[in-house]
């Protein structure tokens, strides 16, 4: 059987159906006759394009699509030009653009080699053509051309900023060195691996943050660059936790408390302790390109609490409102302490509650930590109960107990301060002793002490400073509070250094308050951007030997709070 519209030796087949030899003019007749009809069907002609139709009338045809120039320079454009016939709307992909137009042109600015489709539509159908550009390097060796990011401050939004390359050979893919030795973007700042685009809709991390940019090639070929950022913090509320009655914001002054001297054997520091000097460990960029401090961050009542497990110490929460965006000491790049310290304001019948873990790890939702601590109420002088630890040795609070730059600064400029730290700084000692006084609820040291009697006093428990052991063969208590002489003379590096004399003024009202084991003279404070670090080197001119115990133990009511009598 014949197909439909074949021409069959002798005989016109149309449609199935054959029909007798006609004379050549009748059948030219006919061809022509059966032009546009139903069940003819014409030709195919092609220009490198195909299509599609309904059988409609003609579907549209495509004379030329061409690409001006068909070869670029990553960064420039190049003009896409057609030309149809019988088309009622154009469409180029990839991308969205369309024409009604049969004929113009559009630039595009491909950032790799791209084919483009054109697509020609009318009621009968489509046809579609293509043309190809090709994106070549734009020459010179692949680089990062960023060299700096806007600051940012700590609880707010950041204002973005967009790392751009050159050279190479596009298109490029972005991302942060995850080594050991450099940190991560600050908590909470993300980057966009396809566009550089670096942003935040909440900064959690405080300091100064120099991580290393890697950028690659299509040819896999990598350029790299440092680029810091440099947060603000946003302390203040360090100062609200704990009621005004509580030891931790007691003055120890002798000229206006006449709290004398602890003359415990327990109480001195070591005394071969005695010749180092105060060592600020906090500052603005003195530990690049890491933070350097320990940083903390408030959050809401109504931030949702996730889960937190504990590898090694003791555990005072398994859940709590720690978000992803926490700072991490050191960042999570650090193999150090890694305190989280997270300050939840009261609201809802919540109360104000400070949660601290250490060695936290953030694990894409839940955390993990070493061990924790849990001041729920925070209103209150409550402390943590004796010898259950906290998370760190003398079973102190840390965030309390840190100098931070917005005390300091007050209501002034980084580098016109006004402000007053009213709370003893937390320092270390390379070895304390292996008790513990008022307020701390924790020791991990060394040495012993006994009794008038002989008999020893167990470690790792709490001594009296009002009625204090004989000897000890080490000193230095957990949370023995030291207050600079009064015969010391401020430094003269103070008069240059306006952040530095608000912190030595601290040392004589509040004093330092021996809290972990570590470097002996280390002086803990937040990682913040407003720190000046060549302002702070002035406490090194302080030594530990310009320090003298205080004898705290007139204004406790029980060793179970940090409240005063007095």
């Amino acid at each position: 059987m014949a197909t439909p519209n074949s021409y069959c030796g002798t005989k016109l087949c149309v449609s199935g159906r054959s029909h007798f030899r006609l004379p050549v003019a009748t059948l030219v007749l006919g061809l022509f006759v059966c032009v546009g009809l139903i069940g003819c069907t014409a030709g195919t002609v092609s220009n490198s394009s195909s299509g599609t139709g309904t059988g409609k009338g003609p579907a549209p045809t495509i004379t030329s699509f061409t690409a001006t120039p068909p070869s670029i320079n990553a960064g420039a454009s190049s003009a896409l030009t057609w030309a149809a016939t019988g088309a009622t709307s154009i469409a180029i992909a990839p991308g969205t653009f369309t024409s009604v137009s049969a004929s113009g042109s559009t630039n595009i600015k491909p950032s790799a080699t791209t084919t483009y489709t054109l697509t020609a539509t009318n009621a009968a159908g489509s046809v579609t053509s293509t043309a190809k550009v090709t994106v070549t390097s734009s020459g010179g060796p692949l680089a990062i051309t960023t060299i700096s990011c806007p600051a940012g401050t700590q609880g707010t939004a950041y204002t973005g900023c967009t790392i751009a390359a050159t050279g190479g050979t596009p298109p490029y893919a972005f991302s942060i060195n995850t080594g050991s030795n450099f940190p991560p973007l600050p908590e909470g700042i993300l980057l966009n691996s396809s566009t550089g685009s670096v942003s935040s809709s909440l900064i959690g991390g405080q300091g100064t943050y120099t991580p290393e940019f890697v950028v690659t090639d299509s040819a896999n070929t990598k350029a790299t660059r440092d680029i810091s950022f440099a947060i603000s913090g946003s302390n203040k509320f360090l100062a609200t936790i704990f009621p005004s009655t509580s030891i931790f914001h007691h003055r120890v002054d002798a000229a206006t408390t006449n709290l004398p001297v602890d003359t415990s054997p327990a109480a001195p520091m070591y005394s071969g302790y005695l010749s180092e000097t105060i060592k600020p460990f906090f500052g603005n960029n003195s530990n690049a390109p890491f933070p350097n401090g320990i940083p903390a961050i408030q959050v809401p009542s109504s931030q949702p609490n996730v889960a937190v497990s504990t590898t090694l110490y003791q555990s005072y929460f398994t859940s709590g409102p720690i978000p992803a965006y926490a700072p991490v000491e050191g960042t999570s790049n650090n193999l150090g302490d890694r305190h989280v310290l997270v300050y939840r304001q009261a609201g809802s019948g919540i109360n104000p509650a400070l949660y601290e873990m250490w060695q936290g790890i953030y694990q894409g939702g839940p955390w993990t930590d070493s061990s924790n601590a849990l001041w729920p109420n925070v209103s209150t002088n409550a402390l943590t109960a004796q010898g259950q630890g906290t998370s760190d040795a003398a079973g102190l609070p840390v965030g309390p107990l840190l100098a931070n730059a917005d005390e300091v600064i007050g209501t002034g400029t980084p580098s016109a301060p006004n402000g007053t730290i009213q709370h003893p700084i937390r320092f270390t000692l390379n070895h304390m002793l292996n008790y513990w006084v008022w307020p701390a609820t924790q020791s991990a040291g060394v040495g012993s002490c006994t009794l008038a009697r002989g008999s020893s006093i167990p470690v790792e428990s709490m001594i009296s400073q009002s009625a204090p052991p004989a000897s000890c063969t080490m000193s230095g208590a957990a949370g023995e509070i030291y207050r600079l002489k009064a015969s010391v003379p401020t430094p003269s590096c103070a008069v240059t250094s306006p952040q530095a004399a608000i912190i030595i003024i601290a040392f004589r009202n509040y004093g330092i308050i021996l809290a972990d084991n570590g470097s002996s003279g280390g002086l803990i404070g937040t990682p913040d951007a407003r720190w000046n670090d060549i302002d702070l080197a002035c406490l090194r001119s302080i030594t530990l030997s310009e320090f003298e115990p205080v004898n705290v133990s007139s204004l406790m009511v029980t060793n179970g709070s940090g409240a005063t009598s007095h």
